[in-house]
């Protein structure tokens, strides 16, 4: 089926590209491999591997795109994906996005339309013995940085603290602002992804108990004290195979203690400005 995106175009630095309106691709992976597409004989790059994707349709988000790409091109139900960020390349009026996300689960994969002539599960660190379509190759160890989990811990009672909003005056009020301004995120600036979906967790105290999860939040009330659960937290994540674990809190001890537990740091004000 042709669509809208469907045409060469050329960037500002002088390359040809498929899609009009840029492209996309889906860095699938699973326990240390990644799912790669063989391309067919009659594709670009015949019978080289890269990722399942393609062109983006006019306004087509990147996520859409990939997920779109890969269910064409492939058996996969991307339904068990699990989107974790975006990795963006400028071409200067052309961009790639590769999106990435990983799976329960590693699922059989196999090829679906003339476009793909393979699929399989490859070790990452045997991708690069595989004959890589060459724009594959080059952002490939950019990318695979990106194959991880991140999870952002919220000391909601310091992050309330270092904002002048009445929060002393309705403490259930204010972390229920705080957690419906995070549910409103469309993607936070997190390295080593360009956009990256975290999976956030706010820890709630006191009279700020009883809040409820969000539609992507989950909130866990502590019981006794707030900074045990959130060091408690950070541990059952840190075990998590590709977690990358970031409690955000200024708080000194909480710091030194998240730290020793497997997290790294983030300061309120990193979290305020996303908002």
């Amino acid at each position: 089926m042709d669509r809208d995106g469907d045409q060469f175009v050329h960037c500002g630095l002088g390359h040809r590209h498929w899609g009009k309106y840029g492209a996309a691709g889906l860095l699938l992976h699973h326990g240390g491999t990644v799912l790669l597409q063989q391309r067919s004989a009659l594709s670009l790059g015949p019978e080289t591997w890269g990722l399942f994707g393609g062109a983006r349709e006019r306004d087509e988000p990147p996520v859409t795109a990939a997920l779109r790409e890969a269910a064409e091109e492939s058996t996969l139900d991307v339904g068990v994906v699990r989107v974790r960020g975006i990795v963006s390349e400028d071409h200067r009026g052309w961009s790639y996005d590769t999106v990435v996300g990983d799976v329960e689960s590693r699922p059989e994969v196999a090829p679906a339309s003339w476009e793909s002539k393979d699929a399989r599960w490859v070790p990452a660190g045997e991708v690069t013995d595989m004959n890589l379509f060459p724009a594959f190759a080059i952002s490939w160890p950019k990318v695979r940085d990106a194959m991880r989990r991140p999870v952002l811990i919220v000391d909601t009672a310091n992050v309330m603290g270092s904002r002048n909003d009445g929060w002393w005056r309705d403490r259930h009020g204010a972390a229920t602002r705080l957690r419906d301004q995070i549910d409103a995120v469309e993607g936070f600036r997190l390295p080593p992804f360009d956009v990256a979906f975290p999976e956030l967790v706010m820890i709630v105290e006191g009279k700020a108990r009883g809040i409820g999860d969000g539609e992507h939040v989950r909130v866990v009330t502590a019981e006794g004290e707030g900074d045990d659960t959130i060091v408690d937290t950070v541990r059952q994540y840190a075990g998590v195979p590709d977690a990358d674990v970031y409690v955000i809190t200024a708080d000194r001890e909480l710091k030194r203690r998240s730290q020793e537990a497997g997290a790294s740091i983030l300061g309120p004000r990193w979290l305020l400005g996303q908002l």
